[in-house]
């Protein structure tokens, strides 16, 4: 068997988070050597390849890439990975989109990884529309590629909770960004589409969150919102083998979340 763990966090600055303790006595670093992911995803690196020391960039035995806004201290996703892609693509959907530093597309052997930091659409009735915008250039690409018969995963911080049972507290969320009705639809058609959201391939609990917000101390009372996914298609969710919530790990207002793959 050919095994892969998969790591995807919104580290909210690569900067800010790699000298904090993200468990006991664990600075960033040491965490990437002593867990192995064969892939860690980043998102909201806010950063370029520039403002980065050697040590961020040239941890022994992981090949590092980077795909950083225009625009300096913003968005940004990066990505740690033991195994050289066939392929790495910064971008790809469309020049409204490709300055933030949004996506990066990485080909393996076995499937297409695709790292994807997903609009905010909170600050203004422009962004929402952005963040819609962005929605359905990215579904109609992944759906172009499924059509293609690869094996798809994508990872990344959505910005949107899907169901009731993804945030702490639906009713008083209904009319925000990040639960609105049209972006849970745009969910509704990924896996509509033939996605699956892994998480939920094994766990319905309650409680399971991702992201919780830094101003009102809502980590210690657990008031949180799952916006972190992997989602997998058709093709490669028979390989699927595991996926997590690691509410233990700290350092960013949100945390990691893994899935593991198996192939024969």
């Amino acid at each position: 068997m050919k095994g892969y763990t998969l790591y995807s966090w919104n580290v909210n600055g690569i900067r800010a988070v790699w000298g904090k303790e993200i468990l006991p006595g664990i600075r960033f670093a040491d965490f990437l050597v002593r867990e192995g992911p064969d892939v860690f995803c980043l998102q909201e690196t806010k950063a370029d390849a520039r403002s980065l020391t050697q040590e961020m960039t040239r941890i022994p035995g992981y090949f590092f890439y980077i795909n950083p806004a225009a625009r300096k201290g913003y968005s940004g996703v990066a990505m740690y990975s033991k195994i050289e892609p066939i392929s790495l693509q910064t971008g790809g959907l469309s020049p409204e989109f490709d300055t933030e530093g949004r996506i990066i597309t990485a080909r393996f052997a076995d499937f297409v990884l695709i790292n994807v930091y997903f609009p905010n659409g909170g600050a203004s009735e422009e962004r929402l529309a952005y963040k819609l915008r962005f929605y359905e250039v990215f579904l109609e690409k992944i759906k172009a590629m499924d059509a293609s018969g690869e094996r798809i995963v994508f990872c990344g911080d959505v910005n949107t909770a899907h169901r009731s049972i993804d945030l702490a507290r639906p009713k008083e969320n209904e009319q925000i960004s990040g639960f609105l009705p049209i972006e849970r639809e745009w969910i509704d058609r990924v896996i509509g589409a033939g996605f699956y959201d892994s998480f939920r391939l094994f766990s319905d609990e309650k409680d399971q969150y991702t992201w919780w917000d830094y101003k009102s101390h809502a980590r210690e009372r657990n008031v949180g919102w799952r916006i972190d996914y992997f989602f997998v298609n058709e093709a490669i969710r028979s390989f699927v083998t595991h996926a997590q919530i690691r509410q233990d790990i700290m350092g960013s207002d949100h945390c990691p979340i893994t899935l593991t793959l198996e192939f024969p």
